[in-house]
């Protein structure tokens, strides 16, 4: 019981909550920019696979079919080794940023390049579902109306196709906030790193000089309670969003 009680007043110290929240900001943030990105790129991949198609854009399919393929059927933890290895850092950020050292802000770049270079192929395939969803006839309407396909694309198909796959890129956005977790395997600052970084100094702590089981349960314990809140609360809001839309047309009706 009073191993329990120490572990607990781990979260409960100020210096060591707020620790962790800035863990969870950022990984916020990572998040959020993976996917906001991902969706831009995954939208021109989706583009390019389902409309060049003939002539010498066919190039631009085959590209954008091996990059979707590569990336969706290896694992994401490999991507990230590959771009801590490889990809370059911007010298702009070989400083002090947020708080932290030249060093994270160089690994917190690398890692969240290839968060998003994996994000992207897995919506590119889910924005390719929706873009199929869509009817062909929509093209042959925007042209009758004397659109471009740039302007049938941004204004007709587009929003349609997008309309459509909210609950699938949902659950993507859910995935990708997960999935930042593998970021802690390289060292970087997102909310399961700093959970590990805080079990293997527990003794500091929880007042009895040692790391016990108890530490591990309430500080994993904490960070799924985090993750879930984080995800439930993006469910519940997109849920809300559906059901509204299901009522505009009775709405409308009445």
């Amino acid at each position: 019981m009073e191993a329990l009680k120490g572990s607990f007043s781990i979260i409960t110290n100020p210096a060591v909550f707020a620790y962790i929240m800035k863990g969870v900001g950022f990984t916020v943030i990572i998040s959020v920019v993976a996917v906001l990105l991902g969706i831009l790129f995954g939208s021109i991949l989706a583009m390019v696979r389902n409309y060049c198609t003939s002539g010498k854009t066919r190039i631009f399919q085959w590209m954008s079919v091996a990059y979707i393929e590569i990336f969706r059927n290896t694992p994401l933890l490999l991507w990230i080794f590959i771009c801590l290895v490889f990809c370059p850092c911007p010298e702009v950020l070989n400083q002090k940023l947020w708080g932290l050292s030249s060093a994270e802000v160089k690994l917190l770049f690398k890692t969240a390049v290839a968060l998003i270079l994996f994000t992207s192929s897995v919506i590119a395939e889910i924005v390719r579902g929706g873009l199929n969803s869509v009817a062909h006839g929509q093209f042959e309407a925007g042209h009758a109306q004397g659109f471009s396909t740039v302007q049938i694309m941004l204004y007709i198909v587009l929003p349609q196709a997008f309309g459509n796959i909210v609950p699938t890129l949902l659950s993507q956005v859910i995935t990708t906030i997960k999935d930042s977790s593998y970021l802690a395997n390289v060292a970087t600052i997102e909310l399961m790193s700093r959970v590990k970084k805080l079990l293997s100094s527990a003794y500091r702590y929880n007042g009895l000089n040692t790391v016990n089981v108890s530490d591990v349960f309430v500080l994993f314990g904490f960070a799924c309670l985090v993750y879930f809140i984080i995800n439930f609360s993006l469910s519940c809001v997109v849920r809300s969003l559906q059901k509204r839309k299901k009522q505009q047309p009775r709405i409308q009706g009445r």
